[in-house]
């Protein structure tokens, strides 16, 4: 796909994936943690289930481990004893002692746990288990009173959650048995085969639009906004006629010297106008945050933007104002986040 913007604003031609389907049993999922007492997942207070693997990389991403595939472990430094006991256990020999505490060799580590299992601190932790269906809908269903009293429910989440779409599906078709709520975060690069099977037992989608121009969106995460842009018109399509009572919500990630554009958020602010009036019930502006330094380090990555600092209110609010100019109905827009103090 060229760089020309209009190219994305077609409406796409639904055709099935041709990708196999997921090679593990619809029973398990690999899932990173089960968050509760979420606000900002979806309405009410809901329970957040965040999943491992994601097809984009962006720089920013607030949740890096849950990008790869495979299990990874991490040192906490603030728990741990010096026994020694994970650097004994190792089957890799990865681990090793360092004044500065316990160093992974990321290259030959297999993510296998042991160190985990065999640490009596909990200082080495396993990013992403095996979980079986039965297991995850039981830790779910604890949590039914705080749905019911709240209007909340459960949200899928990552990484990005269509990737184990067998198991999702699944999970998703439990809980609505169970009279549960539920949302589907996604980043859109996903097949419409998957979007197929998944929205009948979704009742909210959170759907990140991170940037309008194609080029731009190639250079950020590796991937053509083209499936993006198709994905979200076929939620559109399939709301419009088939499930009028779905709700979608739009999100975007302000990021400075990226996202954080006045034409950015203008050309998002176009499309939804032009295409999603009256499908989309918010459209929410999250600002940066940079609460996740500590997670690219312990996984021993550097991280571009550990040392950008909040976006000023006003910032924000120069933002929220594009926005709201953009074409979209005004009350649908919300811009959310932290910010610091103005420059004096």
């Amino acid at each position: 796909m060229g760089n020309d913007r209009t190219a994305v604003f077609d409406d796409p031609t639904v055709t099935k994936d041709t990708t196999p389907e997921d090679t593990e049993e619809n029973q398990t999922g690999l899932v990173l943690h089960v968050q509760r007492f979420s606000t900002e997942d979806g309405p009410g207070i809901r329970t957040t289930v965040f999943f491992k693997g994601c097809p984009l990389r962006c720089p920013w991403c607030q949740n890096p481990e849950g990008i790869s595939v495979e299990p990874q472990v991490q040192w906490l430094e603030n728990r741990c004893i010096g026994c020694g006991t994970c650097i004994e256990t190792c089957p890799e020999g990865c681990l090793s002692k360092t004044e500065h505490g316990v160093s992974i060799n990321r290259e030959l580590c297999t993510g296998c746990g042991v160190c985990a299992e065999a640490c009596p601190a909990n200082a080495m932790e396993l990013l992403g288990t095996r979980i079986s269906l039965d297991e995850l809908v039981d830790e779910l269903m604890k949590d039914q009173t705080y749905f019911e009293k709240s209007g909340g429910g459960v949200t899928l989440s990552g990484g990005e959650p269509t990737m184990q779409c067998s198991f999702v599906v699944e999970l998703l078709r439990r809980l609505k048995e169970k009279g549960i709520n539920t949302a589907l975060d996604t980043c859109g690069e996903c097949s419409t085969n998957c979007l197929e099977r998944v929205l009948p037992y979704v009742d909210t989608v959170l759907f990140d639009l991170k940037e309008v121009d194609p080029g731009k969106h190639y250079d950020f995460t590796g991937q053509h906004n083209q499936r993006v842009f198709d994905s979200l018109l076929y939620i559109r399509n399939y709301i419009a006629d088939r499930a009028p009572e779905k709700v979608l919500w739009i999100r975007t990630p302000l990021i400075p010297g990226a996202t954080a554009s006045c034409d950015n958020i203008t050309g998002i602010g176009a499309f939804i106008a032009q295409n999603l009036a009256g499908i989309v019930q918010r459209w929410e502006l999250c600002a940066f945050n940079n609460l996740c330094r500590d997670k690219y380090r312990r996984l021993g990555l550097a991280w571009q933007y550990a040392d950008t600092p909040l976006m000023t209110k006003s910032a924000l609010c120069e933002l929220e104002q594009y926005a709201k100019l953009s074409g979209v109905d005004p009350e649908i827009v919300i811009a959310t986040g932290a910010t610091k103090m103005e420059d004096s």
